[in-house]
């Protein structure tokens, strides 16, 4: 493993007094050939007063982990966790009712089993440079397994959610018998704080490789019924003709992997990726209280009329429920109710009006998020491909592009400092006026500050401020 030369000394310094090693997520993202950046140092052998009396000179330690054995060791560039070895015993309810005891002289295979799962509790001796791995995590990483490291797994309903975003981050199967033991433990989610929850959702809305592993892990869990919204999803039907992949669980699954394999996705920022996931995710959220078999042009067919407005209240009860950041929602929504626009009205190219006024809807999400969410949609119905579709997109993509309102929506060109400037006072009068003239600027009746200032004179002129 290639360490930067400040850990490489501090290890070594480490080792006159115990025994180091690499563990966690470090050694396993470097045996899927994955960049780290985080470093775990477990060290046995040593008490925590000297594990601090040596790393002290390297950098500011904060030692607010003493009892838990841990200490953190700010570098500049970086902030290393190095602890002692622990033992854990259950006390209490939740994720947070454990005795925490650090223990020097655990063995590895004693410090391994506390660990969550397999593929995590691997260590790497940095100076004989060998794997310490008694519980098979290197061969479980080779099947893509996740599998718990051991019976204490039940003790911490956290980490069924742990493995929701481990499943999806590093494409991995949930092993038979892990599924077995997190359905025996589902009735303790209610022992999870939110703030928790939040946080495993997060990663799997920012970090996946594949995220259908994830709605995959929480069926298997028997944990899809904490979250009602996607546990509605299995078993309602779709038109076989236009959702020949199944139901509307598979198909979201299905569209979640392929909003992960777009570039623009890839490339994106945690913040642009988490709504653009939560997006997928919701999108059809308001199939199953909408679908219904019934006739159309002659034929009987599932349908779901209304489903992207019926989507946006459950889309923000999802998002509540899982303690989402408050600002998350609203640009979730837009996305839900206006995932199908392209597919309303005639297929012509969209008129000018038409764009400002979807940019305006979708603000603070912006209709190259939505074209993505739609490109998602639409390749999510394997093997039926719709190039007309694609093109539609495109096409709105286009527009929005040449109109600069792609990554933006519109802003009023008239605001009250320019009717002051016309010698109008504050009052009531303003509001009306600036929102006919903001609607003027939608239909195109100007695009830019002269044209503006025009329209508004005119319309002082002819019509008066009222």
């Amino acid at each position: 493993m290639q360490l930067p030369e400040n850990l490489r000394a501090i290890l070594a310094a480490l080792r006159r007094a115990g025994r180091p090693r690499l563990v966690g997520g470090c050694v396993r993202d470097w045996l899927l050939g994955l960049d780290t950046k985080d470093y775990d140092v477990e060290v046995a052998g040593l008490d925590f007063d000297t594990m601090h009396r040596i790393l002290a000179p390297f950098g500011a330690t904060d030692v607010v982990g003493r009892s838990f054995g841990v200490i953190k060791l700010n570098l500049g560039e970086r902030t290393l966790d190095f602890c002692l070895p622990r033992r854990e015993s259950k006390t209490g309810a939740g994720h947070r009712g454990f005795a925490v005891a650090p223990d020097p002289t655990l063995s590895d295979a004693e410090a391994a089993a506390r660990r969550d799962f397999t593929v995590n509790a691997i260590g790497y001796d940095p100076f004989t440079n060998q794997l310490i791995d008694p519980l098979g995590g290197q061969a479980d990483l080779v099947a893509r397994r996740l599998r718990h490291a051991g019976p204490g797994f039940a003790d911490d309903p956290l980490r069924v959610l742990r493995a929701v975003q481990l499943a999806a981050r590093f494409d991995l199967q949930l092993a038979p018998e892990t599924a077995a033991l997190a359905r025996s433990i589902s009735d303790t989610f209610i022992e999870l704080p939110v703030e928790r929850i939040w946080s495993e959702w997060e990663k799997w809305a920012t970090r996946s490789l594949r995220p259908s592993r994830g709605l995959e892990v929480l069926e298997q869990a028997g944990w899809l019924r904490h979250f009602p919204e996607i546990a509605a999803l299995r078993g309602t039907p779709q038109e076989p003709e236009w959702h020949p992949e199944g139901d509307v669980f598979t198909h979201t699954q299905y569209c979640l992997d392929a909003l992960a394999g777009l570039p623009d996705w890839r490339s994106a920022g945690a913040a642009r990726r988490r709504l653009l996931l939560f997006g997928v995710l919701a999108h059809d959220f308001g199939k199953p209280s909408t679908t219904a078999h019934a006739e159309r042009h002659g034929v009987l067919r599932w349908i779901s009329p209304g489903h992207e407005s019926a989507g946006g209240p459950l889309a923000e009860s999802f998002l509540r429920r899982i303690g989402a950041p408050l600002d998350l929602t609203p640009p979730v929504v837009a996305l839900v109710v206006s995932h199908l626009v392209h597919h309303h009205g005639p297929s012509a190219d969209y008129s000018d009006s038409q764009v400002r006024r979807l940019a305006r809807r979708l603000d603070p999400a912006t209709i190259d998020d939505l074209t993505l969410v739609m490109t998602a949609d639409s390749l999510g119905r394997p093997p039926l491909q719709s190039p007309e579709t694609l093109e539609r997109i495109s096409r709105l993509k286009s527009r929005a592009a040449a109109l600069e309102l792609e990554k933006s929506a519109p802003r009023p060109l008239i605001q009250g400092r320019n009717l002051i400037a016309l010698g109008f006072k504050p009052g009531p009068t303003f509001g009306p006026i600036l929102d006919r003239a903001f609607e003027a600027q939608l239909d195109g009746e100007f695009t830019d500050a002269t044209g503006a200032q025009v329209w508004l004179k005119r319309q002082i002129e002819t019509a008066g401020p009222a």
